[in-house]
């Protein structure tokens, strides 16, 4: 059953027809085994994702929608990771919950569904019982995503664009903008808002936690406060009071390390943005617009002044210890406490 889903790939809306069951190819370039790159105890999501312990986040190789500005373009774009059975993703997943991990957060899984599905079932009845998080892009079939109902709790979808001609000059998706409504009205009904009170059991601070639900988050892209404003309305009629809304403001241009002709590729996609920090008079417009879009559930972001936090998947500690503790590499496997350090 699952190899018949790669063997003409339509798992995503590229319907690429690919055959990846012997070999890594489709826009994607993966096959139709998991890859990963790391595992780790995330403190840089929101906060009832985060709460104390950290999300245990894993992220997948490959992508089916190739953002231009990519902060994991090492994973994503360039194949950097491991290749995982069914029973290595499973172990993951029980090594992030026994590292008291607050949920397990599967981070651009889009173009492997199927496989996930399939590794979270296994996680499941081996003993996993912490919350399942989806982190994606949201170019994603909501007729595929049902194969996680029932394995996935929260969703934590972006909404990256309204503008199609935007999403085709940076993703080069033009129905971007359409799947990524579909599928977050579908997690919507899927997954109902549920927070519950969790208390420190050292301090007796007491904070809240998503056990279900979704956070639809959107990157404003400097330059383009408009679409921005556009994207907010979308959110405001058809997710406000449903599920949080989080607008991040850490646009960083990346330096790419790759070869001069996908360099000059990349520069021409990002020519339809500044490519550039987000101004402080820019963040300063942001909320104003959240103030006047009064969001029952809005998360924002503090401005971001430098680009020292970008991660670097290379090191089995891909960004500071102030926002994650690894527990798996992909060169290294499961990472000891002297790794850590």
């Amino acid at each position: 059953m699952i190899q018949s889903e790669y063997g003409q790939c339509h798992i995503c809306p590229r319907n690429c027809s690919a055959n990846r069951v012997d070999a890594r190819a489709g826009f994607c370039k993966e096959s139709s085994v998991i890859r990963a790159a790391s595992a780790c105890l995330h403190f840089g999501e929101e906060p009832p994702v985060t709460v104390f312990n950290g999300s245990g986040t894993i992220f997948i190789s490959g992508c089916n929608l190739g953002c231009a500005f990519c902060q994991n373009y090492q994973i994503s774009q360039q194949g950097m990771g491991a290749n995982l059975s069914t029973q290595d993703f499973a172990e993951i997943c029980l090594a992030l919950q026994n590292a008291e991990a607050e949920n397990i957060n599967i981070v651009t899984g889009s173009h492997d569904i199927p496989a996930i599905a399939q590794g979270l079932t296994e996680a499941r009845l081996k003993g996993l019982t912490i919350p399942v998080c989806w982190n994606s892009s949201a170019y994603e079939k909501p007729e595929k995503l049902k194969l996680l109902s029932g394995l996935v709790d929260i969703w934590l979808p972006d909404y990256k664009t309204i503008n199609t001609d935007v999403s085709r000059r940076l993703f080069k998706a033009p129905d971007y903008p359409q799947w990524a409504q579909e599928s977050i009205l579908f997690m919507i009904e899927e997954s109902p808002l549920k927070l519950a009170e969790k208390k420190h059991r050292v301090t007796g601070e007491v904070k809240e936690k998503m056990e279900s639900g979704v956070i639809v988050r959107h990157l404003f892209l400097p330059g383009h406060i408009d679409d921005t404003i556009l994207t907010l309305q979308w959110l405001k009629e058809y997710v406000d009071g449903k599920g949080f809304i989080s607008l991040m403001s850490q646009y960083t241009p990346v330096p790419f390390k790759e070869a001069p002709d996908e360099a000059k590729a990349r520069k021409e996609k990002l020519s339809i943005v500044e490519n550039r920090l987000v101004s402080q008079e820019e963040f300063e417009s942001l909320q104003d617009i959240l103030e006047a879009f009064d969001f029952q559930y809005v998360f924002y972001q503090e401005l971001e002044e430098d680009t020292e936090w970008l991660p670097d998947f290379n090191r089995v500690q891909p960004f500071s210890y102030a926002l994650a503790k690894p527990v798996w590499h992909w060169r290294e496997g499961f990472i000891s406490e002297e790794q850590k350090v």
